[in-house]
């Protein structure tokens, strides 16, 4: 069977607003970022799996349960069919907290290899993108090609393979990629 290509997203400050210094609890908490949907259609478009990798140790720390993550997800997949017509392939979380230096918390690329596996991704055609260090950390240890979306240098973040402002260009970033791929 052949391998499929796949986009690993980060999903708070990617998918919706990062809630500084807390955690997306609620429905009512969670806020799509606008320019997420372009980026989101031209993975469908050029028929790429679609999954996210998220710390979400809000859960470890019993702040949310993770009924209440599952709420959260569950809307997202919802809103995400109305608007685009599909949602993610899959969804990936590590609950536990950072003490418990899990394989599958970022900067450990636990999530993505199990994703691949359970996918038959071909992670050297697959891209990782986020928005903090442990994002692209993750992605290059997993063997993917690493987008970092924000305000970083090549020495603050040696394990990305393009550093992006935004998730504009992002998008153009990706768009360039794939369109010479499909040539």
């Amino acid at each position: 069977m052949k391998k499929r290509r796949a986009i690993f997203f980060d999903r708070d400050g990617i998918v919706n607003k990062r809630l500084v210094g807390d955690y997306v609890k609620t429905v009512e908490e969670f806020e799509f970022l606008p320019d997420f949907f372009p980026l989101f259609e031209l993975t469908d478009r050029y028929g790429l799996l679609k999954i996210v990798v998220s710390n979400q140790q809000g859960v470890g720390k019993a702040v949310m349960t993770l009924k209440d993550l599952q709420s959260v997800t569950q809307f997202m997949q919802t809103e995400l069919v109305t608007k685009c017509g599909f949602g993610f392939d899959d969804v990936e979380y590590c609950t536990e907290l950072a003490s418990a230096h899990s394989y599958r918390r970022k900067p450990e690329p636990g999530m993505i290899l199990d994703a691949a596996r359970k996918w038959n991704i071909d992670i050297e055609q697959s891209w990782m993108i986020g928005d903090s260090i442990s994002d692209a950390t993750a992605g290059k240890q997993a063997g993917c090609s690493t987008i970092l979306v924000g305000d970083f240098t090549k020495a603050q973040a040696p394990d990305a393979d393009w550093i992006v402002e935004d998730l504009v260009e992002c998008y153009d970033l990706l768009n360039s990629f794939l369109q010479k791929q499909a040539e």
